[in-house]
């Protein structure tokens, strides 16, 4: 009977140190750091941008810690479906066509979308304007469905990150480019790259192709996960760590209304 006794303890202690480890257990973050200013990766290998710091402070919040894993953006879903990462914090807009795959938290901010081409050169944002244009844009993303979608005569040019976009607007191989306006405007027109070039057109938008905004990705097995994301998220907006971060970036708020 003691010996029962004593098994049964050292069970009971088992499981409680398993529950504390698993309380306590890493978050497995995956980001892209090729998205400035939301994520990008500095000479040392050092990951920054907005993205990574709401990332940073949500596992603070849920007092867990933070593991940053790179992926590729056209690989983002299939790997956090492969159990490589928790939750996707990558400005991953929540979308109907993405939700059959995977579940989002709430979102965490909402920008437009804009075009931008070279000064002067005259591009008609319309159906007949965009006929033939050559618009770049990265594989992929909610950009290409709008363009799919609201200017189907265009030929689109994709790629796999945006930063390869910029670089061939810059040299002339592509007409204009459509990607959210916050990236445009800091990752290229506020570059010496970008000095020729300009916002074309009003802001775009489409609610089928765009979503609400960008939220936080988890696995449609993992609805504690997004509940919990959803609550540090909303921890972070109400003590100022989300403004803090914000306005190291943005002249605005970005979490739109």
């Amino acid at each position: 009977m003691k010996f029962r006794k004593l098994m049964m303890a050292m069970t009971a202690a088992v499981m409680m140190l398993g529950m504390g480890s698993v309380q306590a257990a890493d978050l497995r973050v995956g980001v892209e750091g090729a998205y400035p200013p939301f994520s990008w990766k500095e000479s040392d290998g050092t990951l920054k941008g907005f993205d990574i710091e709401i990332a940073e402070a949500i596992c603070a919040e849920m007092k867990r810690k933070c593991v940053l894993i790179e992926q590729d953006w056209d690989g983002m879903i299939p790997a956090l479906k492969a159990r490589k990462f928790d939750t996707i914090i990558a400005s991953m807009s929540i979308t109907e066509e993405r939700k059959k795959q995977v579940n989002f938290s709430d979102k965490y901010y909402n920008t437009p979308a804009k075009f931008v081409a070279r000064k002067g050169a005259g591009l008609e944002i319309s159906k007949e304007g965009l006929k033939g244009k050559r618009i770049g844009l990265q594989r992929g993303t909610t950009h290409q469905c709008f363009m799919e979608k609201m200017y189907p005569d265009a030929e689109l040019v994709l790629y796999g990150t945006q930063d390869e976009v910029f670089q061939d607007l810059a040299i002339g191989r592509i007409d204009a480019q459509f990607s959210d306006s916050i990236a445009a405007d800091d990752g290229f027109l506020k570059t010496d790259a970008g000095k020729d070039f300009e916002f074309t057109g009003a802001d775009q938008h489409d609610e089928a192709c765009h979503g609400p905004g960008a939220g936080m990705t988890v696995r449609k097995s993992d609805d504690e996960l997004r509940m919990e994301l959803n609550k540090a998220l909303k921890a972070i907006r109400a003590n100022g760590v989300y403004q803090k971060i914000n306005a190291k970036y943005f002249e605005f708020d970005i979490f739109g209304g």
